[in-house]
């Protein structure tokens, strides 16, 4: 086990270090315990060091020799301080709805605003980075990435992949319309043929994706009622993946049938999200590839509870009949498999701001707490390549924080209702 107090430092050297710029805000948190990383045990009492933003100390002595010099000190001094939560899947552009004709009808604005709106909730859910896979029309969330990121909207840090690259006619394309109102709605981010498809990684790429989102198979809520299995053949697959790498960018792939996930982890895409029908050779193939699993249990838990009730079209009534029998033991078979499992959960789909519950859901799959939260914080980051700077309170990370009451490494559920927010250490409020 890893303590905190192994980064005790004396109060004297970091008031110096506090000092040395006049220029940046410093904060002051006093904690009543800090729990620096899923590794990690609960400390007793601490004091927390901000400055510009970023996490210069932390001290695990109760009170310190002499008054604290500071711009501001936040008194969380009965609660349980920890790294905000990371969540690798959402959509901050859209809302649930089985009204999928409102595509027709909503001008772009109403997404921005929408994703704006979103943003927040999700960061007072203790969701203090997010990667976006899909987001409703052009620009939506470079947009707001950029607005989160200087302080503009209040929001998580935003990771993104922008719109998603799908097959002609498949899950993620425009369907469901006559052919005029599919033309005029489409996102020109379908391709067939590896060429194409390579085009399409290089438009997003040019556009500001921070990473290419592909479906690899067919999809739950949309109007095409061809299967859950493999849509991109394996060299249009392979293309894609090869383009992302030559440009610096990692690809994540929904996929729920077993020959698609085979295929996807095959072509060496990073992450496999939903995974539902996950066996032993498509686990071999995502062990293989290095290839990580996002289950998304919270949105197999939202739609189920609408089927039957009109909210969607009998096609995807029908497809949510035939998930709902396998996707309950998804992380109990990657476990099974051996496969790395991280955290993230399809919201918008269902509400956003209740993306905790997915926590709860995964100990119910078999994992600890303590595995939970890490695949919340510490093995999300290293999906995004930023475990140097997300994921722990340590000096030198980006002051990501949250508290609760009670401690997650007994009980995830606490993590449902989280009492402070700070991203890039500003507040939420």
């Amino acid at each position: 086990m890893k303590y905190l107090s192994k980064l005790t430092v004396p109060v004297a050297a970091v008031a110096a270090v506090l000092a040395s710029s006049a220029a940046a805000e410093t904060i002051v948190i006093r904690a009543g315990s800090v729990i620096a990383d899923a590794d990690s045990e609960p400390t007793g009492p601490a004091i927390i060091y901000i400055e510009d933003g970023r996490l210069v100390a932390v001290d695990t002595v109760p009170a310190p020799p002499g008054p604290i010099e500071a711009d501001r000190i936040i008194d969380l001094s009965d609660k349980t301080v920890m790294p905000g939560m990371i969540d690798l899947h959402t959509h901050l552009s859209g809302d649930p709805s089985g009204e999928f004709w409102r595509a027709a009808t909503n001008p772009p604005e109403w997404y921005t605003l929408i994703a704006a709106k979103n943003a927040r909730l999700t960061a007072l859910a203790g969701f203090t980075t997010v990667r976006d896979l899909g987001s409703r029309t052009d620009q939506v969330t470079q947009s707001l990435r950029r607005a989160t990121e200087t302080g503009v909207v209040a929001g998580p840090r935003i990771v993104t992949s922008a719109r998603t690259i799908a097959i002609v006619g498949g899950h993620g394309d425009t369907n469901g319309f006559r052919k005029e109102v599919n033309d005029a709605l489409t996102s020109d981010f379908s391709c067939t043929g590896p060429i194409q498809c390579a085009e399409r990684v290089r438009t997003a790429s040019k556009y500001g994706a921070d990473l290419i989102k592909i479906t690899a198979t067919g999809g739950v809520l949309s109007q095409q009622g061809r299967g859950l299995e493999a849509h991109f053949t394996a060299e249009e697959m392979k293309s894609i993946v090869d383009t992302a790498e030559t440009l610096g960018l990692k690809v994540a792939a929904h996929a729920h049938g077993a020959r698609g996930i085979e295929a996807a982890a095959r072509a060496g895409v990073h992450t496999i999200e939903h995974g539902t029908y996950i066996d032993e050779d498509a686990a071999a193939a995502m062990k293989a590839s290095g290839t990580t699993l996002v289950p998304t249990l919270m949105a197999f838990e939202g739609i189920k509870k609408n089927v039957g009730t009109g909210y969607y079209t009998p096609v995807v009534d029908a497809k949510i009949n035939e998930v709902g029998q396998v996707a309950g033991t998804i992380v109990e078979r990657a476990r099974e498999y051996g496969v790395k499992i991280a955290f993230g959960t399809d919201a918008g789909v269902f509400p956003h701001g209740e993306n905790a519950g997915e926590l709860a859901l995964m100990v119910q799959g078999g994992m600890s707490n303590r595995e939970a939260l890490a695949a919340a914080t510490t093995r999300a980051a290293e999906v995004l390549g930023l475990e140097d700077q997300i994921g722990k309170i340590a000096p030198g990370f980006s002051a990501d924080i949250i508290a609760v009451d009670g401690n997650p490494l007994a009980d995830v559920t606490v993590l449902e209702d989280v009492g402070f927010v700070m991203v890039r250490g500003r507040v939420i409020e």
